[in-house]
């Protein structure tokens, strides 16, 4: 069928992420394939020294974001959206969303950003024995306990964004594996929270004399293919204000980023991996097997179908990359008319391909905010040299980038040199990876690893939780999820690989010396302002 009518027979399948700086709308047809989009532009708000988006802004977002995507099917196809075949929502992980019984939002919603949870979560590590980052949610939890806040006797139900969104279109109180794993430990045999830290988090604070156990205030786990509830008549209108989208559509279950970015890339089997690099950054490598013991670098998480995932989680990227780019745009168009054509992310990034290895002595952080791989609750973007430093414009660019995922490499050491943890592809995504080869090659240097990268990455998450919702009613149970990944969506493609040079992976393990070296500076700067 033509677009066109797989929209009019209702079997389209519509994907939609919560990410951190916009929401996006994927729509596809039955070979998969993003037939239209649309999105919202958003921005966290530091409201009371915690970084938050508002219910309100939330929900006027979707809307848009939705609305966006209806525009773009009218003016392509000239049709309504009035049934689809299934639904996904994902977003952000981790995070802190308590209701009470009414199913109101007690506090606003505190996202993965925030740091402010080291107590809870060191505490919580040393009780399971298990690192617990501390944008958990379990930390988010137990530190709010710690502090008395009022609102945690009343807590009815606690979820993630992409939990919220779900709930209150389908009435289901549930959650996708990989987002549940986020909050709390999965059992991978079970495919369920770890019942065991559940027992010792109710004894923690069973002399605090709460109403709740925490298991009962938990979203149900689900795995990849199980059905998480159908919209609703109020869900279908929160989501098309218009009225236009009728009830009754299957949804999946809801998924964080870090699962979609591995449907994404097709890195769900044990031995794959990928790299998303955007505002923040994560690797995720599928394991074998679990690690021989904790690490506070690596979070345990799962794939949307349970299988184990040491993921590394940078809480910066490239915020502070593209401050200085838009720095860069402002001079350019003081020298006059700019040519449109002209996409100045390739011209500098592309210009950084010329810089020295180990660019040139040159550091830089991206600390825009605290770094907790590193080791640190506040960050500070900080750009170093001495006076015989090589400091030419590819350079500068060069230690950007090389910035962007000096703390991505930071923990994958551990992995892989400690862990020795095998892997046979590793796949980017996300905007690093938008100007072809140059954030590619210098990953490929920092991980020691070839990196391949798909055109269909570059569609996201949100193409991801569609791929889920249309796995959901499209599989019928015939396959695994990497197998129906593997023989249907991609059907043998594995992307353009850039193997590392051994000059460049010299170079960037010499940068990596220099940027260690440097941490006292960037510890002096998070005090002195």
């Amino acid at each position: 069928m033509d677009p066109r009518r797989t929209i009019e027979s209702g079997k389209a399948v519509l994907g939609i992420e919560f990410g951190s700086t916009r929401i996006k709308a994927v729509l596809i047809d039955e070979d998969h394939v993003p037939i239209a989009q649309g999105s919202h532009e958003w921005e966290n708000q530091l409201v009371d020294g915690l970084w938050t988006y508002s219910k309100e802004i939330i929900w006027f977002g979707l809307q848009e974001c939705y609305s966006n995507l209806r525009a773009d099917v009218k003016e392509k196809y000239d049709v309504e959206i009035e049934h689809l075949a299934s639904i996904g929502i994902s977003a952000m992980m981790h995070g802190y969303m308590p209701f009470n019984k009414e199913g109101s939002l007690m506090v606003p919603f505190r996202t993965w950003r925030n740091t402010n949870t080291g107590a809870a979560a060191a505490e919580l590590s040393k009780l399971f024995v298990y690192n617990i980052p501390l944008r958990w949610s379990i930390s988010h939890l137990y530190q709010a306990i710690l502090n008395g806040e009022e609102h945690v006797p009343q807590i009815a139900y606690f979820t993630t964004l992409a939990g919220y969104i779900h709930w209150k279109l389908t009435g289901e109180k549930v959650l996708g594996v990989g987002d549940a794993s986020g909050m709390l430990p999965i059992d991978p045999t079970t495919g369920n929270y770890r019942t065991d830290m559940i027992e010792k988090f109710d004894a923690l604070v069973a002399p605090r004399k709460f109403p709740w156990k925490l298991g009962d205030i938990l979203p149900k786990v689900l795995s990849a293919g199980e059905p998480a509830g159908k919209l609703t008549e109020l869900g279908a209108k929160r989501l098309d204000i218009t009225g236009h989208l009728q009830p009754g559509v299957p949804l999946c279950p809801p998924e964080g980023d870090a699962g979609t970015g591995m449907v994404a890339t097709n890195a769900v089997r044990p031995r794959t991996g990928n790299v998303s690099a955007g505002t923040s950054s994560f690797s995720m490598i599928v394991l074998e097997k679990e690690l021989s013991k904790p690490n506070e670098m690596i979070d345990m998480v799962t794939t949307p179908d349970g299988n184990l995932v040491a993921m590394v989680h940078c809480n910066n990227c490239t915020s502070e990359l593209n401050a200085w780019v838009r720095l860069f745009k402002e001079f350019q168009q003081l020298l006059g008319p700019v040519d449109e054509n002209q996409n100045i992310y390739s011209l500098l990034f592309s210009h950084a391909l010329e810089g020295d290895p180990d660019c040139g002595g040159l550091v830089a952080f991206n600390y825009v905010s605290g770094e907790p791989v590193t080791g640190f609750a506040e960050g500070r973007p900080l750009f170093v040299r001495s006076a015989n430093d090589n400091f030419s414009l590819a350079n500068f660019f060069r230690v950007q980038l090389y910035g962007a995922i000096a703390v991505l490499k930071i923990g994958n050491d551990v992995l892989f040199n400690q862990e020795h943890v095998k892997v046979d592809r590793i796949t980017g995504h996300g905007g690093l990876f938008k100007t072809p080869v140059v954030g590619q090659r210098f990953l490929a240097a920092a991980l020691n690893s070839p990196i391949s990268v798909m055109e269909t990455a570059g569609e996201g998450g949100a193409w991801g939780i569609a791929l889920l919702a249309s796995y959901l009613v499209n599989n019928g149970g015939k396959l695994s999820l990497p197998d129906y990944l593997d023989k249907i969506v991609f059907a043998g493609n594995t992307g353009t690989s850039i193997a590392p040079t051994p000059e460049d992976i010299a170079g960037f393990n010499r940068y990596l010396e220099a940027y260690k070296a440097a941490f006292p500076i960037e510890e002096t700067a998070v005090k002195c302002k």
